[in-house]
């Protein structure tokens, strides 16, 4: 029953890991025209028992994409500087977009994981019943 449980415990940390990356992108397609808005970028670690690997995944520490800031030229906008610019945001949506839907097949392929070790262990138990 061990492997049904780290199986399970591995689906269900990677849909854990896709929910919040997809909550991420969603924070970075709210903000694409917040000024100085710099994207942010999920990243996954191993989860680790004993430095063995467990074969779940968590997130890792959250990192700002470091890239230019586009210069957009707009002299009345209030945070414009003397030259009539301000720093715009670093989020492309078509990135975003793309990664939403990694994101979002990565935890529907978790998921029927998930379901299919439920699957097994139930039919294991009905064969055992017997």
């Amino acid at each position: 029953m061990s492997d049904f449980r780290a199986s399970t415990a591995a689906s269900a940390s990677g849909m854990q890991a896709q929910a919040n990356r997809l909550r991420h992108v969603s924070e970075n397609i709210a903000n694409v025209d917040t000024p100085g808005y710099r994207r942010k970028i999920v990243s996954f670690d191993q989860v680790l028992d004993g430095g063995r690997a467990t074969g779940q995944v968590e997130t890792g520490p959250l990192k700002l994409d470091q890239g230019a800031l586009p210069q957009i030229y707009d002299p009345s906008h209030p945070m414009a500087n003397e030259t009539g610019y301000y720093d715009g945001s670093n989020v492309d949506l078509v990135v975003e977009i793309a990664d939403a839907r990694e994101a979002q097949r990565s935890y529907e392929a978790n998921l029927k994981m998930f379901d299919q070790a439920r699957q097994m262990k139930r039919s294991l138990l009905d064969l055992l019943r017997r």
